[in-house]
């Protein structure tokens, strides 16, 4: 899928309409993201995260837009690098 809107650098909108947050710690694998950058959605076996945008030369975690992070586990993955 190509990127449609990456306005916000943890929001990303596919041209499928699906909308994604990026996990924070993972926002600088973002930067070199461009509209004709193809993604692929992935199911993520993950604490943080439901899935995982792979694409660029990057895999970030990510979630639905409006899905909560899990707090203590988004901390602990913080912490840990």
């Amino acid at each position: 899928m190509k990127i449609r809107v990456h306005l916000q650098s943890h929001i990303v909108e596919l041209d499928d309409g699906s909308r994604w947050q990026v996990f924070p710690g993972d926002l600088d694998l973002t930067l070199n993201w461009k509209p004709e950058t193809d993604l692929m959605v992935l199911d993520a076996d993950d604490e943080v995260a439901s899935h995982v945008l792979v694409g660029g030369g990057a895999k970030v975690r990510a979630r639905r837009v409006g899905d909560s992070w899990p707090a203590t586990q988004v901390k602990d993955a913080l912490k840990g690098g």
